[in-house]
C-alpha cells in the first residue's frame, strides 16, 4: 500500500502483544483481534473468513494489516471505548466529538450496547418529549439563573448534520428547534468544526431554508397566541375580580409581546420558553403599581385556566415541531 510509507504509530492504541494492526489516513493501531470480535459482529467475520498466504505487503511492522476507511480520530475514540468503556465525567458539549465518532463507527461495525449508550445520551441532549426537553433547558440554566446551553451540549449544527449523515430523525425536531433560536446570520454564518476550530460547519440551502422557515412559523405561532388568547382576555366565569383580572392580562400581554420582539431576554424565536415564562407571570412580585413593586391581581380560576391554556400551547408547539421544519412527510 502506499500510504505505508507515511504511517504513523498510535499514541494510545499500540500493544506490544497486539496481533492485528489497523490504519486508517495515515495512523496504525495495533489491537487484538480477539478484543474486536467480542465486540463486533463485522470484524468477527472478516476473521473467521479464511486467509490467503501472508504476504509482505500485507504486513505492518510484522503484524497482518485492515485498512479502514474510516478517520484516524473516529478509529481512536471507537477504540477507546471498546477498550476502556465510554464514560463522561460531567456533561459537556466537548462530549460530542467522541459520542459522533463511537456512534458512526458502533454503528457501522455492529457494535450493538456502545450504539445504545450513544443513543442514550444524544437523547437526553436532543430530546424527543417535551418533559425531556424541558429537563434539558433546567439543567442548562445555572444556579444565578443564566442559560448557558452551549456548555452542556455542542452547537445545534453538529448534530443535525450527524442526523442526516445517519438518519437519526428523532434528533432533528429539537436540533432545528435550538438553531432557529439564534439570529438569521449567526445560523446561515455555521459553527466551528471539532476537528480543527479555525473552519467552520455550514449547513446546505435546504436546511437553512427549513431553518429560517420554521423559526418565523414559531415567531408567528407566538405572537398570534398573545393576541388572540391573552390581549382582550375574558375572566373565567367564576371569576371574583373582573377588572383587576383584565388588568392583569393587560400587563401579561405587554410582557409577552415584548419577548416576541426580543426586546426582554433576545429570545424571540423561542415560544416553548415565551409561553412557560408566560405560566409565571401570575406568580411573579415584580411587576409596578406605579409606586411600588407588586404581584398581579389575579384571581385562582383565571390563573389556573390562563397556566392550563400555556401549557396546552407549549404541547401543541412540540407536536407541530415537525411540520414547521418540514419533516412531516
Amino acid at each position: 500500500m502506499s500510504t505505508l510509507s507515511t504511517t504513523t504509530v498510535s499514541n494510545d492504541f499500540w500493544f506490544g502483544d497486539g496481533n492485528i494492526v489497523l490504519i486508517a489516513v495515515n495512523v496504525a493501531f495495533k489491537v487484538h483481534r480477539g478484543q474486536l470480535s467480542r465486540h463486533s459482529e463485522v470484524f468477527e467475520g472478516l476473521f473467521d473468513l479464511p486467509q490467503p498466504p501472508e504476504e509482505v505487503d500485507d504486513i505492518y511492522d510484522g503484524t497482518p494489516f485492515v485498512e479502514l476507511h474510516d478517520s484516524a480520530q473516529d478509529v481512536g475514540y471507537f477504540l477507546g471505548a471498546l477498550y476502556d468503556g465510554l464514560y463522561f465525567m460531567k456533561t459537556s458539549a466537548s462530549d460530542f466529538a467522541r459520542i459522533s465518532a463511537v456512534l458512526r463507527l458502533s454503528t457501522k461495525y455492529l457494535v450493538e450496547h456502545l450504539r445504545v449508550q450513544c443513543m442514550t445520551r444524544l437523547t437526553q441532549d436532543w430530546p424527543t418529549t417535551l418533559t425531556g426537553w424541558d429537563l434539558r433547558e433546567q439543567q442548562a440554566t445555572d444556579e444565578n439563573g443564566r442559560y448557558l446551553p452551549r456548555e452542556r451540549t455542542c452547537h445545534p449544527i453538529h448534530i443535525i448534520s450527524l442526523s442526516i449523515e445517519l438518519g437519526l430523525v428523532d434528533f432533528l425536531p429539537a436540533a432545528f428547534y435550538d438553531l432557529c433560536r439564534y439570529g438569521p446570520s449567526k445560523i446561515v454564518a455555521g459553527c466551528p468544526s471539532f476537528s480543527d476550530p479555525s473552519s467552520l460547519v455550514t449547513l446546505s440551502t435546504d436546511i437553512l431554508r427549513r431553518t429560517l422557515r420554521g423559526r418565523e412559523i414559531g415567531q408567528q405561532y407566538t405572537a398570534r397566541f398573545v393576541l388572540e388568547e391573552i390581549q382582550g382576555r375574558t375572566p373565567s366565569a367564576d371569576c371574583s375580580h373582573p377588572d383587576l383580572c383584565i388588568q392583569a392580562f393587560y400587563h401579561i400581554t405587554l410582557n409577552l409581546l415584548r419577548a416576541v420582539g426580543g426586546i426582554a431576554c433576545g429570545r424571540d424565536a423561542d415560544p416553548l420558553f415565551t409561553l412557560i415564562q408566560g405560566m409565571g407571570m401570575p406568580d411573579r412580585n415584580d411587576f409596578s403599581d406605579g409606586r411600588k413593586e407588586c404581584m398581579l391581581k389575579i384571581c385562582g380560576t383565571c390563573k389556573a385556566e390562563f397556566t392550563n391554556d400555556c401549557a396546552k400551547a407549549r404541547e401543541e408547539v412540540w407536536g407541530l415541531l415537525e411540520t414547521w421544519f418540514g419533516f412531516d412527510g
